[in-house]
């Protein structure tokens, strides 16, 4: 008996998939749409170390208060950035952990519900999830706003819930508005300008900010930097079999054309 059931089965699988695939692009694309419109190019450089011990410096000053990378190790973290114990105890650590425990906050629960409403997120894997472009564009585009809660807002991600943590970097930033909505009223932000500068110029400042959003892609996974290392050695395996199969080819076919 000929089973007819199996190829249409199949088809219905590929078609499911092929739909879960649309429907991701189409939830991507207006979460892109409703997070303040185009990123910028955080062109961070996994390869470049310098970048990431200062990214590591500037997050764990500015950013480790609050955020945790619970994923990351302060030992890890000395090996793959070439730091040692320490420098990063010393410099890097500011909740006496020890040097093989995992990067965590000393801020509680209660005192974060009493001065955010919520537990600041873990950003271990902050870029695996929205994609280096993202942060470093959101951290980029915060500006003061009177009518939030803590007088800060980003033009990426309205209406977030945290102030701005490098304004004594970046400066105070202002919101240039555009005409008033017609259905809501609502004035939306269509560009940002420096009102008041900081202890960075704007180069300065985007510089900080890749080097952040550069550390934040290490952490999210440590083992792309030896993956990567390994992948040149991978590569020139390849092409030295690749060269000796062609030799044994030519080999074989040598007598079998004679």
């Amino acid at each position: 008996m000929t089973n007819h059931s199996q190829p249409s089965f199949k088809k219905t699988r590929i078609v499911k998939k092929l739909a879960t695939f649309v429907a991701g692009l189409l939830v991507s694309a207006t979460a892109y749409a409703s997070g303040g419109g185009a990123l910028l190019q955080s062109g961070t450089d996994l390869n470049d170390r310098a970048s990431l011990q200062r990214g590591a410096q500037l997050y764990m000053n500015y950013c480790s208060g609050c955020h945790s990378l619970k994923y990351l190790r302060y030992s890890r973290m000395a090996e793959d950035l070439g730091l040692t114990e320490d420098e990063v105890m010393n410099n890097l650590n500011f909740t006496g952990a020890k040097f093989g425990e995992q990067i965590l906050v000393n801020l509680t629960p209660e005192h974060a519900n009493q001065w955010f409403g919520k537990m600041p997120p873990d950003l271990s894997l902050i870029t695996r999830v929205r994609g280096s472009d993202w942060v470093y564009t959101y951290l980029n585009q915060f500006y003061l706003d009177e009518s939030r809660p803590l007088g800060w807002n980003n033009k990426l991600f309205p209406n977030a819930s945290m102030p701005n943590p490098l304004w004594e970097l970046q400066g105070l930033q202002h919101a240039e508005y555009g005409e008033p909505d017609k259905a809501t009223g609502e004035r939306p932000v269509h560009g940002l300008k420096i009102e008041q500068p900081g202890k960075l110029d704007a180069d300065g400042f985007r510089t900080a900010t890749r080097d952040i959003t550069a550390f934040l892609e290490y952490a999210g996974e440590p083992a792309a930097l030896k993956r990567q290392s390994l992948g040149v050695w991978v590569i020139l395996f390849l092409a030295l079999f690749t060269f000796l199969a062609y030799l044994l080819k030519t080999e074989y076919w040598r007598d079998v054309e004679h």
